[in-house]
This record gives C-alpha cells, sequence and structure tokens, in this order.
C-alpha cells in the first residue's frame, strides 16, 4: 500500500474514483459524439476558447487583486489561507450564474408550462444563493479562525518545555 501511495502520491480511493470520472466522462463523450459529433466538437473547441482567452484572464486577475488588497495587513496571531473562504463561493456562484444566466437576466424565450415560474424569479433566487453561500463561508473562516486564535493563545499560556510552572 504505502508503495502505491509513494508512485501516485494519494490513496487507492482517490485513484478508483478517478478512474470511474474517466469512465462516465468517456461514455458520455462516445454517446454524445455518436448522436451529433459537429456540434459537440464545436461547443468542445468553443467552450476551450472561452475559458482560456476570456474566463481565465478574468478571474485570474480578480484573485490577484483581491489578494493584493487583503493581504497587507499587520498579523500578530497565526492566520489560516483566507482565500480558499473567497474564492469556492465565488466559484459556485459563478457556475450558477453561467449556466442560469438566461433565466436570470431575462433572456430565454419563457416556457410558461416547463417551469411553472414566472421570468422574474430568477435574479432574486441567485442573489438569495449567492448570499448563502458566501454567509457560509464567512462563518466557516469565523469558526476556524476562532480554533486557530484559541490554540494560539493556548500556546502561549502554556510553560515553556523544562520549566516548573510559576505556582
Amino acid at each position: 500500500m504505502a508503495r502505491l501511495v509513494r508512485w501516485y502520491g494519494s490513496g487507492p480511493l482517490h485513484l478508483l474514483v478517478l478512474i470511474a470520472s474517466f469512465a462516465i466522462t468517456g461514455y458520455a463523450l462516445v454517446r454524445l459524439f455518436a448522436v451529433r459529433p459537429l456540434e459537440v466538437a464545436i461547443w468542445f473547441v468553443g467552450a476551450a476558447i472561452v475559458h482560456d482567452l476570456i474566463l481565465l484572464p478574468l478571474y485570474s486577475v480578480a484573485d490577484l487583486s483581491s489578494q493584493a488588497v487583503l493581504r497587507h495587513r499587520a498579523i500578530r496571531m497565526p492566520q489560516p489561507p483566507w482565500i480558499n473562504y473567497l474564492r469556492v463561493p465565488t466559484f459556485l456562484s459563478g457556475v450558477l450564474l453561467l449556466v442560469w444566466f438566461p433565466l436570470i437576466f431575462d433572456l430565454a424565450i419563457p416556457y410558461p408550462d416547463a417551469a411553472r415560474l414566472s421570468e422574474g424569479v430568477y435574479l432574486g433566487r441567485w442573489l438569495a444563493i449567492t448570499a448563502v453561500v458566501f454567509g457560509v463561508s464567512a462563518v466557516a473562516f469565523a469558526l476556524k479562525l476562532r480554533r486557530i486564535r484559541r490554540a494560539a493563545r493556548a500556546d502561549e499560556e502554556r510553560p515553556a518545555p523544562g520549566r516548573d510552572a510559576a505556582p
């Protein structure tokens, strides 16, 4: 087992999940290419171009600017890596916006029988979901920060090894 972990870099469960995800993706691609090969190829190339030329520079600049703005603080106590508490909700909100933007911005042709919702509810619901995701992330960060600060205070109060504590 240790030999596999040393060679692969992770445990066998990770390897099995990775193989299963590649198998499912391959199956989906075979099925899609059998039905509409040209449309799938155009979509794949278009998605790669849009991601590499538009989205990657946008979220790289946003990430670097958020780190630059929030990094210049005097640190007295240990700080957890905060950037992921900002990246994860931003990513989730962005994916929801990317998938549902025609409905969120009222660009879609309404299908009242399919959704049974009016067109005006999607923007408010996306904003509410975004607020909840950012709120959960902020609470998780606050709890992590509290736990780290308590551990740092406990280390400061603990006597140094080899010395007796003063009564």
